[in-house]
């Protein structure tokens, strides 16, 4: 057997030569999922040696990591807002600053016991709707996406999380087929009272100079918003207030720079910002809508 410190310190220089950023804490994540262990758990002393076959499992990993495979792509999972999502290769890898549109929610509707109605456009994994269904227990949800796989997989983390009886998954092209008659046939009954969304807005030229993580790994479908960024604002913000609610809140994520922007194809739209709402790093990251007066 072979001592983890020994490992850990291996893995680590393979890791930094390839350029990894983190790359003893991302050893020590892939040493305890070689393991079988929770990474917290993983409490390692000098006499802590590795069977070869979890040392064989961390190899693999390492190798996959130095060609910068993200963390997340080779456990096959993310954590989001304290829940465990399944990722696929169909779906964005949820990112923390797609938290603030969570925290966004929680601030604009406090009473958590509402009967809240939530739609999700382009929800991947289900973070975000399934994020805030764990907050409201009261709430349903509608998630759409038009990747198939997307679907399966958010499909998957509802049942995972117990939430499959209030959230439901269906493919769609934003809000095509949504209101009277909703897909498959089904109406979708009253307005949303949230509408959230983390769709493409990086400029498309600027792809593939993205971090060999993102550029690689993410579908360019979730990563490519058109010449400008700003593609899929254009065709969801209709959608968006053709589906709001009278008293409801639309809860958008933004690249970097992109909030004035927004908000002017909002206001087009018949929506107006009601609020901007920072991520840790102080960038704009959420825009908060509701519906004009007039």
């Amino acid at each position: 057997m072979t001592p983890a410190v020994a490992l850990l310190r291996d893995a680590a220089v393979q890791l930094e030569a390839a350029g990894v950023e983190e790359a003893r804490r991302d050893a020590r994540l892939l040493l305890a999922e070689a393991l079988g262990v929770e990474a917290h758990r993983l409490i390692l002393e000098p006499q802590t040696n590795v069977p070869p076959a979890a040392a064989d499992r961390f190899a693999g990993f390492v190798a996959a990591r130095a060609a910068r495979v993200p963390v997340s792509r080779i456990l096959g999972r993310r954590e989001f807002w304290g829940l465990t999502f399944r990722l696929s290769p169909a779906t964005l890898d949820p990112r923390p600053d797609s938290e603030t549109l969570v925290e966004a929610v929680l601030k604009a509707f406090p009473d958590r016991t509402a009967p809240l109605r939530v739609l999700d456009f382009g929800t991947g994994t289900g973070c975000l709707l399934l994020a805030v269904l764990s907050e409201y227990p009261n709430a349903t949800g509608l998630g759409i996406d038009k990747a198939e796989d997307a679907v399966a997989t958010a499909s998957a983390n509802a049942v995972d999380l117990g939430l499959a009886g209030r959230a439901e998954i269906r493919l769609g092209d934003w809000g095509q087929g949504l209101g009277g008659q909703g897909l498959g046939g089904q109406g979708v009954g009253e307005p949303f009272d949230i509408i959230l969304s983390n769709p493409p807005y990086i400029e498309a030229a600027v792809v593939p100079a993205l971090a060999p993580e993102v550029a690689r790994h993410d579908p360019l479908l979730a990563l490519a918003g058109g010449a400008d960024g700003l593609d899929a604002y254009r065709r969801l913000l209709p959608d968006v207030a053709r589906l709001l609610a009278a008293q409801g809140h639309a809860f958008l994520e933004l690249g970097q720079g992109q909030a004035a922007d927004v908000a002017a194809l909002a206001q087009q739209c018949g929506l107006i910002q009601r609020a901007l709402h920072a991520d840790l790093a102080g960038i704009a990251r959420c825009l908060e809508l509701v519906p004009g007066s007039g």
